[in-house]
Protein backbone atom coordinates (compact mmCIF):
# COMPACT_ATOMS: atom_id res chain seq x y z
CA UNK A 1 0.00 0.00 0.00
CA UNK A 2 3.03 2.56 0.94
CA UNK A 3 4.18 1.91 -2.68
CA UNK A 4 0.71 2.95 -4.05
CA UNK A 5 0.56 5.82 -2.01
CA UNK A 6 3.89 6.91 -2.77
CA UNK A 7 2.76 6.91 -6.35
CA UNK A 8 -0.57 9.02 -6.11
CA UNK A 9 1.32 11.79 -3.79
CA UNK A 10 3.61 12.03 -6.98
CA UNK A 11 0.25 13.05 -8.74
CA UNK A 12 -0.04 15.81 -6.56
CA UNK A 13 1.09 19.91 -6.78
CA UNK A 14 2.48 19.43 -3.29
CA UNK A 15 5.45 18.96 -0.99
CA UNK A 16 6.18 15.39 0.15
CA UNK A 17 8.21 13.61 2.71
CA UNK A 18 8.35 10.20 2.96
CA UNK A 19 9.97 9.33 6.16
CA UNK A 20 11.57 5.47 6.71
CA UNK A 21 10.54 5.42 9.49
CA UNK A 22 7.93 7.65 11.74
CA UNK A 23 9.16 6.09 14.99
CA UNK A 24 12.72 5.93 14.66
CA UNK A 25 12.55 9.64 13.32
CA UNK A 26 10.80 10.54 16.21
CA UNK A 27 13.45 9.01 18.69
CA UNK A 28 17.00 10.03 17.62
CA UNK A 29 16.25 12.57 14.30
CA UNK A 30 13.24 14.62 16.03
CA UNK A 31 15.12 17.84 14.42
CA UNK A 32 14.01 16.90 10.92
CA UNK A 33 10.43 16.93 12.24
CA UNK A 34 10.60 19.88 13.91
CA UNK A 35 12.04 22.06 10.85
CA UNK A 36 9.56 20.59 8.77
CA UNK A 37 7.20 21.56 11.32
CA UNK A 38 8.53 25.21 11.36
CA UNK A 39 8.64 25.18 7.11
CA UNK A 40 4.66 24.96 6.66
CA UNK A 41 1.68 26.12 8.18
CA UNK A 42 -0.70 22.93 7.50
CA UNK A 43 0.86 19.45 7.95
CA UNK A 44 -1.21 16.70 6.69
CA UNK A 45 0.70 13.32 7.83
CA UNK A 46 -0.66 10.14 6.57
CA UNK A 47 0.17 7.08 8.87
CA UNK A 48 -1.50 4.51 11.28
CA UNK A 49 -4.30 5.99 13.70
CA UNK A 50 -4.19 9.38 14.82
CA UNK A 51 -4.45 8.95 18.46
CA UNK A 52 -1.32 6.76 17.97
CA UNK A 53 0.79 9.54 16.21
CA UNK A 54 -0.41 12.36 17.91
CA UNK A 55 0.74 10.68 21.29
CA UNK A 56 3.91 9.67 19.76
CA UNK A 57 5.37 13.19 19.12
CA UNK A 58 3.94 14.50 22.72
CA UNK A 59 5.75 11.66 24.19
CA UNK A 60 8.88 12.66 22.20
CA UNK A 61 8.58 16.47 22.92
CA UNK A 62 8.11 17.08 19.29
CA UNK A 63 6.96 20.27 18.56
CA UNK A 64 4.48 19.53 15.82
CA UNK A 65 1.48 22.25 15.71
CA UNK A 66 -1.09 22.62 13.49
CA UNK A 67 -1.44 18.55 11.52
CA UNK A 68 -4.00 16.21 11.01
CA UNK A 69 -3.27 12.65 10.23
CA UNK A 70 -4.98 10.13 7.84
CA UNK A 71 -5.45 6.70 8.74
CA UNK A 72 -4.27 4.35 6.06
CA UNK A 73 -5.27 1.37 8.16
CA UNK A 74 -8.96 3.02 7.90
CA UNK A 75 -9.19 4.50 4.51
CA UNK A 76 -8.18 2.85 1.20
CA UNK A 77 -5.69 4.83 -0.90
CA UNK A 78 -8.33 6.21 -3.42
CA UNK A 79 -9.94 7.53 -0.45
CA UNK A 80 -7.25 9.09 0.67
CA UNK A 81 -6.63 10.90 -2.69
CA UNK A 82 -10.26 11.86 -2.95
CA UNK A 83 -9.62 13.62 0.80
CA UNK A 84 -6.46 15.17 -0.01
CA UNK A 85 -7.73 16.67 -3.14
CA UNK A 86 -11.69 17.25 -1.83
CA UNK A 87 -11.59 18.06 2.05
CA UNK A 88 -7.30 19.78 1.80
CA UNK A 89 -7.68 21.38 -1.79
CA UNK A 90 -4.61 19.87 -3.21
CA UNK A 91 -4.29 20.48 -6.98
CA UNK A 92 -3.54 17.83 -9.43
CA UNK A 93 1.00 18.48 -10.56
CA UNK A 94 3.76 17.49 -10.05
CA UNK A 95 5.35 16.66 -6.73
CA UNK A 96 8.38 18.05 -4.81
CA UNK A 97 8.82 14.19 -3.25
CA UNK A 98 12.02 13.79 -0.89
CA UNK A 99 12.89 10.63 0.70
CA UNK A 100 14.15 10.61 4.23
CA UNK A 101 15.16 7.24 5.90
CA UNK A 102 16.69 7.07 9.61
CA UNK A 103 19.04 3.92 10.24
CA UNK A 104 17.45 2.69 13.47
CA UNK A 105 15.93 -0.45 14.48
CA UNK A 106 12.87 0.26 15.56
CA UNK A 107 11.06 -2.84 17.24
CA UNK A 108 7.62 -3.22 16.12
CA UNK A 109 6.38 -3.46 19.49
CA UNK A 110 6.88 0.63 20.15
CA UNK A 111 5.03 1.69 23.04
CA UNK A 112 3.05 5.01 23.52
CA UNK A 113 1.25 6.32 26.31
CA UNK A 114 -2.03 8.13 25.54
CA UNK A 115 -1.88 10.62 28.84
CA UNK A 116 -5.69 11.82 28.80
CA UNK A 117 -6.62 7.92 29.43
CA UNK A 118 -3.76 6.63 31.74
CA UNK A 119 -4.62 7.14 35.35
CA UNK A 120 -1.00 6.13 36.55
CA UNK A 121 -2.20 3.20 37.95
CA UNK A 122 1.26 1.90 37.09
CA UNK A 123 0.16 -1.80 36.08
CA UNK A 124 2.52 -1.44 32.84
CA UNK A 125 5.62 -0.34 34.25
CA UNK A 126 5.05 -3.22 36.64
CA UNK A 127 4.26 -5.59 34.21
CA UNK A 128 6.81 -4.85 31.89
CA UNK A 129 10.41 -6.96 32.45
CA UNK A 130 12.19 -5.00 30.29
CA UNK A 131 13.08 -1.26 31.65
CA UNK A 132 10.57 0.43 28.94
CA UNK A 133 9.05 2.51 31.50
CA UNK A 134 9.80 4.52 34.74
CA UNK A 135 6.92 5.11 37.08
CA UNK A 136 6.14 6.76 40.65
CA UNK A 137 2.95 7.53 41.79
CA UNK A 138 2.79 11.06 40.01
CA UNK A 139 3.92 10.03 36.56
CA UNK A 140 4.52 7.40 34.30
CA UNK A 141 6.96 7.41 30.76
CA UNK A 142 8.92 5.70 28.57
CA UNK A 143 12.27 5.93 28.88
CA UNK A 144 13.43 3.12 26.62
CA UNK A 145 11.03 2.48 23.56
CA UNK A 146 13.97 0.05 21.60
CA UNK A 147 14.06 -2.09 25.18
CA UNK A 148 10.06 -3.56 24.00
CA UNK A 149 10.58 -6.76 22.42
CA UNK A 150 8.77 -8.20 19.62
CA UNK A 151 5.61 -9.99 20.14
CA UNK A 152 4.74 -8.84 23.30
CA UNK A 153 1.98 -5.83 23.83
CA UNK A 154 1.99 -7.97 27.15
CA UNK A 155 1.76 -4.65 29.04
CA UNK A 156 -0.78 -1.97 26.83
CA UNK A 157 -3.23 -5.45 27.08
CA UNK A 158 -3.66 -5.55 31.08
CA UNK A 159 -3.69 -1.80 30.77
CA UNK A 160 -7.17 -0.82 32.21
CA UNK A 161 -7.61 2.47 30.55
CA UNK A 162 -6.50 1.04 27.37
CA UNK A 163 -3.85 3.93 27.25
CA UNK A 164 -1.05 2.04 26.11
CA UNK A 165 -0.74 1.83 22.23
CA UNK A 166 1.31 0.20 20.06
CA UNK A 167 1.40 2.21 16.48
CA UNK A 168 3.08 -0.58 14.48
CA UNK A 169 0.86 -3.34 16.00
CA UNK A 170 -1.18 -4.40 12.86
CA UNK A 171 -4.76 -4.69 14.15
CA UNK A 172 -7.36 -2.61 13.85
CA UNK A 173 -7.97 -2.50 18.09
CA UNK A 174 -7.54 0.38 20.87
CA UNK A 175 -4.34 -1.42 21.56
CA UNK A 176 -2.52 -0.22 17.79
CA UNK A 177 -4.29 3.04 18.48
CA UNK A 178 -7.87 3.18 17.27
CA UNK A 179 -10.40 4.92 19.60
CA UNK A 180 -11.49 2.64 22.90
CA UNK A 181 -14.93 1.83 22.75
CA UNK A 182 -17.37 4.28 24.53
CA UNK A 183 -18.74 2.82 27.81
CA UNK A 184 -22.52 3.18 27.84
CA UNK A 185 -24.07 5.60 30.28
CA UNK A 186 -25.48 3.89 33.74
CA UNK A 187 -29.23 3.98 34.19
CA UNK A 188 -31.52 2.54 37.08
CA UNK A 189 -31.61 -0.58 37.35
CA UNK A 190 -35.41 -1.78 36.78
CA UNK A 191 -36.17 -3.79 39.81
CA UNK A 192 -37.34 -7.08 37.88
CA UNK A 193 -34.95 -9.50 38.74
CA UNK A 194 -34.49 -10.78 35.24
CA UNK A 195 -32.32 -7.85 34.39
CA UNK A 196 -30.45 -8.35 37.51
CA UNK A 197 -29.73 -11.72 36.00
CA UNK A 198 -28.70 -11.04 32.64
CA UNK A 199 -26.41 -7.98 34.32
CA UNK A 200 -24.69 -11.09 36.23
CA UNK A 201 -23.86 -13.23 33.50
CA UNK A 202 -22.83 -9.73 32.08
CA UNK A 203 -20.49 -8.98 34.73
CA UNK A 204 -19.28 -13.11 34.52
CA UNK A 205 -18.64 -12.82 30.93
CA UNK A 206 -16.49 -9.54 31.22
CA UNK A 207 -15.00 -11.01 34.45
CA UNK A 208 -13.80 -13.81 31.84
CA UNK A 209 -12.71 -11.90 29.06
CA UNK A 210 -10.46 -10.04 31.23
CA UNK A 211 -8.76 -13.54 32.50
CA UNK A 212 -8.17 -14.31 29.08
CA UNK A 213 -6.61 -11.11 28.38
CA UNK A 214 -4.04 -11.34 31.40
CA UNK A 215 -3.45 -14.91 30.41
CA UNK A 216 -2.56 -14.11 26.94
CA UNK A 217 -0.33 -11.09 28.15
CA UNK A 218 1.74 -13.44 30.42
CA UNK A 219 1.88 -15.86 27.61
CA UNK A 220 3.42 -12.97 25.59
CA UNK A 221 5.60 -11.58 28.24
CA UNK A 222 7.05 -15.30 29.26
CA UNK A 223 7.70 -16.12 25.79
CA UNK A 224 9.48 -12.14 24.59
CA UNK A 225 11.82 -13.01 28.30
CA UNK A 226 12.94 -16.74 26.62
CA UNK A 227 13.96 -14.92 23.81
CA UNK A 228 15.40 -12.33 25.54
CA UNK A 229 17.68 -14.86 27.46
CA UNK A 230 18.38 -16.86 24.20
CA UNK A 231 19.87 -13.08 23.27
CA UNK A 232 22.30 -13.11 25.98
CA UNK A 233 23.23 -16.94 25.64
CA UNK A 234 24.40 -16.58 22.01
CA UNK A 235 26.57 -12.93 22.94
CA UNK A 236 28.03 -14.86 25.47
Amino acid sequence: MTDQLAESFHQLDVDVYELNDLCAFSVNEKDVLERIAEKYLRKIVVACYPRAVKNMFKQASIKLENFEVLNFREFTVDQILDKLKTDYQLKEGKARYQIQMNELSVPAWFPVIDESRCTLCGQCARFCLFGVYAYDKKSLTVINPLACKNNCPACGRTCPASAIMFPRLVENTALAGAEPGEKSPRSSAPKEGLFVLLNERNQTRKSIFKQDVVQLAEEERRKALEEFKKGIGKEK
